[in-house]
């Protein structure tokens, strides 16, 4: 069996990612839908309407579901017999060379910049961008790429983290997190309705990183496996649709679309909790490429 080619991989990223910029995944576009069916308020309406209808004419052709394209962000799962030319760390050279393919193109903004002196390479490369998170699920074969190119308002105003008191518990995790959606989303800074992940445990790291997979790497609305953390989801859903939030900071119950909760274990000390936000066009899109050379394309997630 070959490994699979690096051209075939870059390929493949730089086409889930033309992908992200240009088409609602499928269950995102549904859960705008049905919030556009349950609004009531003319401005939240509207812009349901806009959105979905900007949706509608970059599938077209006319332009990005969302000018802002922010951080390119990829997500890789390998299996145990996945092979890639020149070995794993090649993912990154491809993220790069699919990224800047990107941006000539016009699909991606060029948005980053140096922290410190503020130069824009103009290409969206750097120390950090483009990132790759890579793990190893199964003994399957193939090679799993999702590219997520996420805003820069869903990531600058709807992340947050603390560390509370294990004595909080369970009631202290609901404030946080509806004080978090509170603050993201009343004047649209998140352009909700967003999906809200939720990390709980582990390290601050850790959880941040739990809170961003939750936010993008899960279909909308799924329910966490376990009873505990599937209750909190529910809770915390419930408890945003009635804070008088709608789409981009109008009246409304639509300030988000889903919540999903993850957790891991942590010190006996510590309670730690983030939330990250994705915003309303959810932009992400998968590409699998098979050991025997072929590549396919969803915006579907199991």
């Amino acid at each position: 069996m070959d490994p699979i080619p690096f051209e075939r991989v870059e390929a493949a990223m730089c086409e889930a990612v033309r992908r992200a910029v240009i088409h609602l995944p499928p269950d995102v576009e549904a859960a705008l839908l049905r919030a556009l069916a349950e609004e009531t308020d003319p401005l939240a309406r509207k812009h349901l309407e806009v959105s979905l209808e900007n949706a509608r004419r970059a599938g077209e052709g006319q332009g990005l579901v969302c000018a802002d394209t922010g951080f390119p962000l990829f997500f890789a799962t390998a299996g145990g017999r996945t092979q890639v030319e020149r070995g794993f760390p090649t993912l990154w050279e491809c993220a790069r060379s699919a990224t800047a393919r990107a941006t000539a193109n016009s699909l991606l903004r060029p948005t980053m910049v140096d922290p410190l002196t503020r130069d824009n390479p103009g290409d969206n490369i750097g120390p950090g961008m483009p990132k790759v998170e890579l793990r190893f699920e199964g003994d399957g074969d193939a090679l799993e790429i999702i590219a997520c190119p996420k805003g820069g308002g869903s990531e600058i105003f709807g992340t947050f983290y603390r560390m509370l008191f294990p004595a909080d518990g369970e009631p202290g995790i609901l404030k946080f997190v509806l004080d978090s959606v509170r603050e993201g989303c009343y004047a649209g800074k998140i352009c909700p309705p967003a999906i809200i992940g939720v990390g709980i445990g582990g390290t601050a790291d850790l959880c941040t990183k739990l809170a961003k997979e939750a936010a993008l790497l899960r279909p909308v609305g799924s329910r966490h496996p376990e009873t505990r953390a599937a209750a909190i989801e529910a809770k915390l859903l419930s408890a945003c649709r009635h804070l008088g939030i709608g789409p981009m900071g109008s009246r409304g119950v639509n300030a988000v679309m889903a919540v999903h909760v993850a957790t891991a274990v942590t010190h006996t000390a510590a309670l730690p909790v983030a939330v990250n936000a994705q915003c309303l066009v959810g932009r992400r899109w998968k590409a699998t490429i098979s050991a025997q050379g072929e590549t396919t394309y969803t915006g579907e997630l199991r």
